[in-house]
């Protein structure tokens, strides 16, 4: 007696499962452009390693003898995988049944999913498409009767934010619950042209008169209620790509620098940059003329692990640049002004963003590197109408209640509050200074001829007097005024900047590993 009678319908059922919504969605799914569930599973994890959990999950369909007549597979994948050679959780909608719609039992399988990346501590990878797990106006007939709202799983959603590295990637327009399990994440991505992002999709809205009406066109009216060019700008979703491809690409990176649970050192990669390299480009590129910008993405190729430079959020917030990277090696959490933009002033979002970042470097225990060149909180009435100072306070006390090692490095400008945000002046700082450095209370530029009003106005020639007062006061401005009283502790060459870093890496990995 054997048992090959139940695994032919085992593998019968494993069959109709990889039918998915059947051959005329999957081809509808891919005449949009879009990949099926299973090929993403495929295509980002490790070759052949992905093990499917609960595949046969689905609502069967019987005959009059009871025997089985077709099946409608659950509208979500989930198994265990490797990425980058490491364990991880990875899950995809399955659009092509139900517009990723489950019902209320097979639900349960995503919540499992939540859990064994809660429980075993392993990287989550959601791959959204549709509703994400949400119902549909269809089930509440078949279900007879509606019910007040409730998500189950979502306090392991929120466990897991606090547990392992998670990652969302909205692949197709995702509403509802989709758009939530996409934001509940460490890191997410949009593709443009293919993913759209809202609370409620344009029929919705739409249902709500005339005065919410969307475009006549569908494609127009998703990209306009959620479109990349929303959600990448307003700081809702991180990073756009042009394709699932390199969304793929940028999930597994962003993976390679996260450990596989908080608590868990992250890996070094092998060391392939000299810790010695001295960059000439960096004697002069800070300018004289203050103001005069620079590319600071520029200081940073020169300075961290040549190729290593993981942008994160770069369409939002933009007076920071915040990234992933590396220094001998060892994985770091960059935070940088950006002078392009605003002057590197920190407005609301800036602020925003600083803090979430840094957050995330505390979290998975990155050590953080502050590369500042802030001549402070924006300011005017666009500022204080956008609650700037209540963003700012709140990015400054992250990174004072960070625990991780942290080095700064003043290029140039550092003034006020947020020029006080570079690292917690209570604890030791690893600060390091450019002869170029530019600090204060705030600008004395802007404050001189107030300052000095009354002796500007009985001078014979005004003119001439401001600018011996100017002359005065660049002498006592000068960093090396700073450093006689070790309100500064080194004023370095700029490009000994590189091995004074990576000698903090190493003394940072150090404490973190012990």
């Amino acid at each position: 007696m054997t048992w090959e009678k139940e695994l032919e319908e085992l593998r019968q059922r494993e069959a109709l499962a990889e039918q998915m919504g059947g051959a005329d969605k999957v081809a509808r799914q891919h005449g949009r452009g879009k990949m099926d569930a299973r090929a993403r599973l495929a295509a980002i994890c490790d070759p052949g390693s992905f093990r499917e959990i609960g595949k046969i999950a689905g609502k069967g369909h019987y005959d009059e003898n009871g025997d089985l007549a077709g099946v409608l597979p659950a509208p979500f994948l989930f198994g265990k995988a490797t990425v980058n050679g490491r364990p991880v959780v990875a899950t995809a909608d399955d659009f092509t049944i139900r517009g990723g719609a489950a019902d209320a039992g097979i639900s349960r399988k995503m919540v499992q999913a939540e859990k064994m990346a809660h429980e075993l501590k392993l990287p989550l990878i959601r791959m959204i498409d549709g509703t994400g797990g949400g119902g549909s106006v269809k089930t509440l007939e078949q279900i007879g009767a509606t019910y007040i709202p409730a998500v189950p799983g979502w306090s392991d959603i929120v466990k897991n934010l606090d547990t392992v590295p998670v990652v969302a990637l909205a692949l197709g327009p995702t509403a509802g619950l989709g758009a939530a399990r996409t934001v509940a994440s460490h890191y997410s991505i949009m593709v443009r042209g293919l993913s759209q992002l809202f609370a409620a999709g344009p029929a919705v809205v739409d249902g709500l008169g005339d005065k919410y009406k969307s475009a006549e066109d569908h494609q127009q009216a998703k990209e306009e209620l959620g479109g990349v060019d929303i959600h990448t700008r307003n700081g809702v979703v991180d990073d756009e790509v042009a394709s699932e491809a390199e969304a793929f690409a940028r999930a597994r990176y962003f993976l390679s620098f996260m450990p596989e649970y908080a608590g868990q050192p992250a890996r070094r990669a092998a060391p392939s940059d000299p810790t010695d390299r001295r960059e000439e480009a960096l004697l002069s590129l800070v300018p004289r003329d203050p103001k005069q910008v620079y590319s600071m993405r520029r200081a940073m190729e020169l300075i961290l692990d040549q190729g290593t430079v993981f942008e994160i959020g770069r369409n939002w917030g933009r007076a920071a640049i915040t990234a992933l990277a590396r220094l001998d090696g060892w994985p770091v959490a960059v935070v940088a002004s950006d002078p392009s933009y605003l002057g590197g002033s920190w407005e609301a979002k800036t602020s925003e963003k600083v803090e979430r970042f840094v957050k995330l470097a505390d979290q998975f225990r990155l050590p953080i590197v502050h590369l500042v060149d802030n001549p402070g909180f924006m300011i005017g009435r666009e500022a204080e109408m956008a609650g700037t100072i209540r963003y700012g306070v709140n990015a400054m006390n992250a990174i004072y209640k960070a625990s991780v090692p942290l080095a700064s490095v003043v290029l140039r400008r550092a003034y006020g509050i947020a020029g006080s945000a570079m690292s917690n002046a209570e604890t030791y700082q690893y600060r390091f200074c450019w002869p170029s450095g530019d600090w204060g209370s705030l600008p004395i530029a802007g404050g001189l001829e107030v300052a000095y009003k009354s002796d500007i106005e009985a001078a014979e020639d005004p003119a001439a007097e401001l600018e011996a007062i100017r002359e005065r006061l660049d002498k006592v401005t000068s960093p090396f005024r700073s450093a006689e009283r070790f309100n500064v502790e080194d004023i370095i060459d700029p490009r000994d900047t590189r091995p004074l870093l990576c000698e903090f890496a190493g003394l940072a990995w150090r404490r973190l590993e012990s």
